[in-house]
């Protein structure tokens, strides 16, 4: 395993500081060799890194622009598409190599079911670690056709892990009825949007306690992203989204992704431009804090 990572040749725009320096270290996992229903995530990170040129490093929403900090965009992770675990197995390796040098890893999907592999790090360095999960889906299938290792298991694995009352879902807007019994028992599930994200804020504040912070795109309303493999109607605006995104960077957020574009499922090209949006102000809210 190397102890530093090396540059990449292409980059998400603004992130081209060296590993050593960086605050953040962004990495890709493309893979979807699970994905239920549309193919295509796979190609996710890599859109995102190419598209993100037709960006600016500035945010006029948070007044901060990339350039004034330092963030390491390592690439994408080369995984194998036959095996789940062996891919899981890299994803947790790539993120324990970021947080072992006192770094923050954000992770670029890839299909949901890469958060595990990060998860799997994280919680080896925060034992009381609590998981932020915005999503249209619940991802708690104990199964999807005998598999345990699927993007729709994805929240499942990570409660075994965490256990009751860790996962604060938000957004969830689909599932079968088992998942959403599950969610009454074990996790903290607010449907459909937000509401009860700024009183969560709070108490994780209070506590001081680890967070890492997952983002499935699909939350946003799928008119205006279509791009993803699991689309559902419904779901929220991407200024709803970035305000829930600023309230959660004011927790101890220890570790993050944002997963599940598919880019050539909206051939214009605004689910990945949106998604670079969103990656771009993730890393900016969760920076000079």
């Amino acid at each position: 395993m190397r102890e530093t990572l090396l540059q990449n040749v292409e980059t998400f725009i603004g992130c081209d500081a060296s590993f050593e320096e960086a605050e953040i270290v962004l990495f890709g996992a493309p893979f979807d060799s699970t994905t239920s229903f549309r193919p295509g995530a796979r190609f996710g990170s890599a859109a995102i890194r190419h598209e993100s040129f037709g960006l600016e490093t500035y945010s006029p929403y948070q007044d901060k622009d990339l350039t004034d900090y330092k963030v390491f965009d390592s690439g994408d992770l080369e995984l194998c598409f036959g095996s789940s675990e062996q891919a899981l197995k890299e994803i947790e390796e790539r993120a324990s190599i970021i947080i072992n040098h006192g770094k923050l890893p954000v992770l670029i999907g890839g299909e949901h079911l890469v958060t595990l592999g990060s998860v799997r790090a994280a919680v080896k360095e925060w034992k009381d670690l609590h998981i932020i999960h915005f999503d249209a889906h619940a991802d708690l299938r104990e199964d999807y056709l005998g598999a345990k290792l699927s993007h729709a298991c994805v929240m499942r694995r990570c409660h075994e892990l965490l256990g009751d009352g860790r996962i604060h879902q938000f957004c969830i807007r689909s599932g079968d009825r088992e998942e959403f019994r599950f969610a009454d028992q074990h996790t903290d599930m607010h449907k459909f949007d937000f509401s009860g994200l700024s009183e969560l804020v709070a108490e994780l504040k209070e506590k001081k306690v680890p967070v890492y912070f997952t983002i499935d795109l699909d939350c946003l309303d799928s008119s205006i992203f279509p791009g993803t493999g699991t689309p559902e109607a419904g779901g929220v605006s991407f200024k709803e989204l970035l305000d829930a995104m600023l309230l959660v960077s004011q927790t101890n957020v220890v570790a993050a992704d944002v997963n599940e574009l598919a880019p050539m499922l909206d051939t214009t090209g605004v689910s990945t431009a949106t998604a670079g949006k969103v990656l771009r102000e993730l890393l900016l809210s969760l920076l000079g804090k």
